[in-house]
């Protein structure tokens, strides 16, 4: 299995680099979930106005929020065969990250995993829009984060 995968961060004053926690975040999940094919995916770290910007035109959701995800799979358009599986992106507030590890009392590399870990089974096709759906979203990034000793 291959990954191509992109960390773009568009926050000036944020330093911390979690690309390879992310690629182990992947690995994993792919691990648990039985992905064999090549993925290739992004993640985009943005501060508040730039989430908030998107929630509102995307989702028309008018305030900002720590993840947003966007599934390119939800349309067969996108797959070519062959080629490796374009799962889609993934954004993460650095600020409500930053506000959440705080608030929660964990560090921020655990915070940015969680997020991140949140965001990409979304891209696997997870939601948690039904209590059932929801607990098995919950289980499944407990197990990943747990394998790879990112804990609270």
């Amino acid at each position: 299995m291959k990954i191509d995968f992109a960390l773009i961060n568009e926050v000036n004053d944020f330093k911390e680099d979690y690309y390879q926690d992310y690629l182990n975040i992947i690995n994993e999940a792919s691990k648990q979930l039985e992905i064999s094919d090549d993925l290739e995916l992004s993640c985009i770290l943005v501060d508040d106005q730039k989430i908030h910007e998107i929630n509102k035109e995307y989702r028309n959701i008018d305030r900002a929020t720590d993840v947003i995800s966007f599934a390119l799979e939800d349309s067969e358009q996108y797959y070519v065969e062959g080629m490796a599986r374009n799962i889609g992106d993934i954004f993460i507030s650095v600020d409500h990250a930053l506000m959440q590890a705080n608030e929660y009392g964990h560090s921020l590399k655990r915070e940015m995993c969680f997020l991140f870990t949140h965001g990409l089974l979304h891209l696997l096709g997870f939601d948690h829009m039904e209590k059932e759906d929801e607990e098995k979203m919950i289980a499944m990034q407990k197990k990943i984060l747990n394998a790879l000793k990112i804990e609270r």
